[in-house]
């Protein structure tokens, strides 16, 4: 199993080597901080939820589409979690849990959309795509009374916690000539993470602000200021 996600890992990467080659494509690195958190149901009933701190560090590329518009796909590092507590019991964590507290290394690969708002070389820009994540590992932490706290490594299986979930994706950024970027992101989860019958089901939301800076400029991207005689 350790192979399939590795050989994913390796693939996406290849992929972006692939569409670097090409002269009018843009590379940069990303990364930045982010508050994660979940949509948590049980038996259609919302469990309460809290926030937890994360980072996401990463590539993203910029290659020409159409007039303003661009693909702009990402490979990224991402840490993220949730604290939730139980209404009423599901498994997993456990029918006797009364909270969970998760924390997730995930990669994900995103097909994204980027249309700048303006040709200046300084401009605006807003992306949106969808976003496929692949939980390498995870350590969840929770109170089973009267036993006390369990801390232990997240089980993934068929009839577990899923290792991939989707979710939609929105940024909002501002690049500038020298190839700085600096935006805000926001993930909607569309893919439960659980996987056991009549349990949890459990969607990532995720919001931050990343900066980030290209290595390689698009050489055939004009400057239109004035030119000096």
């Amino acid at each position: 199993m350790r192979n399939i996600y590795l050989k994913t890992i390796v693939t996406s990467l290849c992929l972006f080597s692939a569409f670097a080659s090409f002269s009018q494509v843009e590379l940069g690195i990303i990364g930045g901080p982010q508050i994660t958190s979940a949509k948590y149901k049980i038996e259609g009933e919302d469990q309460p939820t809290d926030h937890k701190y994360g980072v996401q560090a990463g590539l993203t590329m910029k290659v020409p589409f159409e007039n303003n518009l661009y693909f702009a796909p990402a490979f990224y590092y991402s840490l993220k979690g949730y604290k939730v507590t139980f209404n009423k019991g599901a498994f997993p964590p456990s029918d006797e849990a009364i909270n969970n507290d998760t924390k997730m290394h995930t990669v994900e690969t995103a097909a994204l959309l980027q249309y700048d708002l303006s040709k200046n070389p300084n401009h605006f820009f807003i992306k949106g795509g969808f976003a496929v994540d692949l939980i390498i590992s995870g350590k969840e932490q929770f109170d089973v009374l009267p036993r006390g706290t369990v801390n232990r490594n997240m089980k993934f299986s068929f009839g577990d916690y899923g290792r991939i979930t989707a979710s939609t994706n929105v940024h909002f950024g501002y690049e500038t000539k020298s190839g700085l970027i600096i935006f805000a992101h926001y993930a909607h989860g569309i893919g439960s993470m659980n996987n056991a019958d009549y349990g949890p089901r459990i969607f990532n939301r995720i919001a931050g602000i990343s900066l980030g800076y290209f290595l390689r400029k698009n050489p055939n991207v004009l400057d239109t200021k004035v030119i000096d005689k």
